[in-house]
């Protein structure tokens, strides 16, 4: 009696996992790589995490395109990474790689990766501020919210963004110490 039913479990659990297999067997495609080819190498989103001198947003999906120099087993690839990758280990899954599909008007400019500061076994470093750009404040309701603008390293003053003073002021209060003379007089005009 257990016996069947165990049969039975086994058999609708196997209808179950072929018709999911099924459907996802659709959407999927064989990769392959081959040696000489080209690659790009997916970078994983972190929250917080500044990689390759961009934040948030604007971290890029895919960096490369990278050689393809030999394949490791049926489903990896080891890439040629500059050396400034040194500490990224060199062999990938083929679902962290991208195909390059080369284009004669495509001219790839190699920006070196420089960062400034200390680098950490993780590849990660933090971003500074080095100057304000510009100050304004956002008037609401009740109460008037200074901001700054300001610079970080490793950025132009194009790629400034505008951050709350107070907090500015609580976590890089050197950066604001030409400021407080202005900041002093702006809320005595506006008192």
């Amino acid at each position: 009696m257990t016996v069947d039913k165990v049969k039975i479990v086994r058999e609708k659990l196997k209808a179950a996992q072929d018709r999911q297999k099924s459907w996802a067997d659709l959407k999927r495609r064989p990769v392959e790589f081959n040696v000489g080819e080209k690659a790009y190498v997916k970078v994983s989103p972190m929250r917080g995490v500044v990689r390759f001198s961009k934040a948030g947003k604007l971290n890029p999906r895919y960096v490369g395109p990278f050689e393809i120099l030999e394949r490791v087993g049926t489903l990896a690839c080891r890439l040629a990474l500059p050396p400034s990758m040194s500490r990224i280990h060199n062999v990938f899954h083929v679902s962290q790689l991208r195909r390059y599909i080369p284009d004669p008007s495509h001219v790839l400019e190699v920006e070196p990766l420089i960062m400034e500061g200390n680098l950490g076994d993780e590849l990660k470093y933090e971003e500074v501020p080095i100057r304000i750009v510009d100050t304004k404040e956002q008037v609401l309701r009740r109460r008037i919210i200074p901001y700054v603008k300001v610079q970080w390293s490793n950025h132009t003053e194009r790629e400034a963004t505008w951050e709350v003073e107070e907090k500015m002021r609580k976590e890089y209060p050197y950066l604001l110490e030409g400021l407080r003379l202005g900041y002093c007089l702006r809320f005595s005009k506006s008192s």
